[in-house]
């Protein structure tokens, strides 16, 4: 199937999904995961009417940038703090902040080139060992220390990637227990903090993802198909 078949189906998925929720289709925006995929593809996707791109790595946002047609960037993989400086002023969004120290270094970053990067606080709910983000226990403090020592980031959420597992029903906890923090600060309007989105949910799993609140899906597979990971640099 096409890429643009791939998106229409995705978004009927997502548009049932958010109905099921109570809430609107459009108000859970689908960004197509482009990890190894080439800027012909990702145009291709543009055309059909993606808007978002997530990017794992520093490097493919720099090796694509200016090879891809007008598109709102998003950094969802870990970012080193050594590489902040490179997509600083490239992204609108860094979906994976998961420590202090990080977020001091996109804040001295942002500041240089005088803006307020949007952040998001990466939740490792399950604590699996495999993945970066802080656990449940970690994460209003380390909100509440961006808040009052990062002046150009604005915290707009929090992100979530579920263990996975072959029944996406085994992983519904995980949401929902990410949904139950977000829902704490949702109401919380400062100059710091205005938390708008909660990214959670990639192609084995969006549709759990969206009725437990997610109303940011990030999906790679589903619509590119596989990827070779044998030609991915270690």
């Amino acid at each position: 199937m096409s890429i643009q078949t791939n998106i229409e189906y995705i978004q009927e998925l997502k548009g049932k999904a958010a109905v099921k929720s109570g809430r609107n289709p459009e108000d859970v925006l689908l960004i197509a995961v482009t990890k190894l995929h080439g800027p012909d593809e990702m145009n291709e996707a543009i055309d059909a009417g993606i808007t978002d791109i997530g990017e794992n790595k520093v490097q493919e946002i720099m090796d694509k940038y200016d090879r891809v047609k007008p598109v709102r960037w998003h950094l969802i993989g870990h970012l080193q703090t050594n590489k902040v400086k490179y997509i600083i002023d490239k992204v609108c969004m860094i979906h994976s902040v998961d420590s202090l120290k990080l977020a001091k270094e996109i804040d001295k970053r942002a500041a240089q080139h005088d803006l307020v990067m949007d952040i998001l606080v990466q939740v490792n709910s399950a604590e699996e060992e495999s993945k970066f983000g802080i656990t449940t226990a970690e994460t209003d403090q380390l909100i509440a220390d961006i808040a009052e020592q990062c002046p150009n980031i604005r915290i707009k959420g929090l992100m979530c990637i579920a263990p996975f597992e072959d029944d996406p029903e085994d992983v519904r906890e995980y949401f929902a227990e990410v949904k139950k923090i977000y829902d704490k600060y949702v109401n919380v309007k400062t100059e710091r903090m205005d938390f708008q989105h909660l990214s959670m949910g990639m192609t084995h799993d969006f549709e759990v993802a969206i009725e437990e609140g997610s109303n940011m899906i990030r999906v790679g597979t589903a619509i590119f198909g596989y990827r070779d990971y044998r030609s991915e640099e270690k």
